[in-house]
């Protein structure tokens, strides 16, 4: 009788509505956290490579500086800036009229030479034949021994005087020769075929080639350009001749050329113009690189002189394989295989689901794709991050408050 008593209607819905919120607040707080947000990526087939970037400068495949070995003033330039020419071709004209005297000088002392050599030839036959009466008056008593001793000599000192007179010759050959050289040197010729890049100096201008020797023009081969291109220390032992290089212009990115590496040297980049000391001093706060030489043939002119090259020297690269962003792969086991987390398609497309973990084998990795070897099909979707959903559990706490 006291339990029906207390079994009323206002007590039971206040027993109701207590139930109520002891159950909301219980799910607030054991609610389930959803699942995270996802990015995937699809594995795809396509070519990967890996290589080593550098960046160079073109050069001219061989830059000659024309100069002048005659002193005087620039009478004629017969080439302009960007002109093509063959070897021989004249490139300048110096007045020639020291040059000339010198030769003609040095003729006519080449021609005193050679008449003091008759001269002294003549005077040993003549005494030769003073040695042959003395000779034949001796014989036959009828001269003295004195005489003839006196006649040998003369004709001893003749021919020594014949002996300097024939290296007088020579002397003064030579020096016809070195004007007639001097002469040739005032009409400058190229001395290969190529094109005139720069003009140092101008029509009118006196070049002086005692003190110095003076350049008129320069002169460079652009049908074939060389590459210089500096490689970090930390690249280069991975790098040698014979490989794959591709490089862009700055002004023309879309434009790839193709090409081998030719040689790497030996010693960095300073080693040219500094001394050793300096080398050791530089290097020591500054980072080191060496440089990679490759040509490139320039049949239209499009490689000039000074551009910078950005370069890629490949290492090795593989067609039509499977890969994978880098980021997907996790960690990687004793057996070399890594974790990569899997999720189906359908879970993907909502950018949320379960993933599952899948141990694949990995071939070249350039640090962005990664080639995949077994372990996944193309088409396969793969977590390259999770996040959880943004007021997931946060959301459930402050429910949870609202409701207290």
């Amino acid at each position: 009788m006291k339990l029906r008593k207390w079994f009323t209607p206002w007590r039971i819905a206040i027993a109701v509505v207590v139930l109520s919120v002891t159950t909301l607040v219980a799910c607030s707080h054991f609610k389930r956290p959803p699942p995270p947000a996802i990015t995937t990526s699809a594995a795809t087939r396509g070519d990967l490579e890996i290589g080593v970037l550098a960046t160079g400068t073109i050069e001219a495949a061989r830059l000659v500086s024309v100069g002048a070995q005659a002193t005087g003033e620039v009478k004629r330039l017969y080439v302009a800036l960007g002109d093509k020419v063959k070897k021989g071709d004249p490139i300048a004209e110096i007045d020639s009229k020291q040059q000339d005297n010198e030769l003609l000088k040095a003729s006519a002392a080449l021609q005193s030479a050679k008449a003091d050599l008759r001269a002294r030839q003549a005077t040993l036959r003549q005494d030769e034949l003073a040695v042959t009466r003395a000779r034949s008056l001796v014989a036959i008593d009828a001269g003295s021994h004195v005489d003839l001793e006196t006649a040998e000599a003369n004709v001893d000192s003749a021919r020594a005087g014949v002996t300097v007179a024939e290296a007088a010759i020579a002397q003064a050959t030579l020096a016809e020769d070195t004007a007639r050289v001097n002469v040739g040197y005032a009409h400058v010729l190229a001395p290969m075929d190529g094109t005139v890049v720069a003009i140092v100096t101008e029509q009118g201008q006196t070049v002086n080639a005692v003190q110095m020797s003076p350049t008129i023009i320069k002169l460079a081969r652009l049908d074939t350009m060389t590459i210089k291109a500096q490689i970090s220390e930390a690249d280069v032992p991975r790098v040698k001749a014979g490989m794959p290089v591709y490089f862009t212009l700055l002004g023309d990115p879309d434009t790839r050329y193709d090409t081998t590496l030719r040689a790497v040297e030996p010693g960095p980049t300073t080693l040219a113009s500094d001394t050793a000391a300096a080398v050791t001093s530089s290097t020591a706060a500054t980072a080191i690189y060496y440089n990679g030489i490759f040509d490139a043939p320039n049949p239209q002119g499009k490689l000039r002189i000074a551009m910078t090259a950005q370069a890629t020297i490949v290492l090795d690269k593989v067609k039509d394989a499977l890969l994978i962003p880098s980021a997907a792969l996790g960690a990687r086991a004793k057996d070399g295989r890594y974790t990569v987390r899997v999720v189906s398609e359908a879970a993907a497309s909502v950018g949320a689901g379960v993933a599952q973990d899948r141990r694949v084998r990995i071939g070249l990795n350039n640090r962005v794709q990664a080639q995949v070897l077994d372990g996944l099909k193309a088409g396969e979707r793969v977590v390259t991050s999770e996040a959880p959903v943004p007021g997931g559990a946060a959301s459930a706490a402050s429910g949870a408050d609202g409701a207290k």
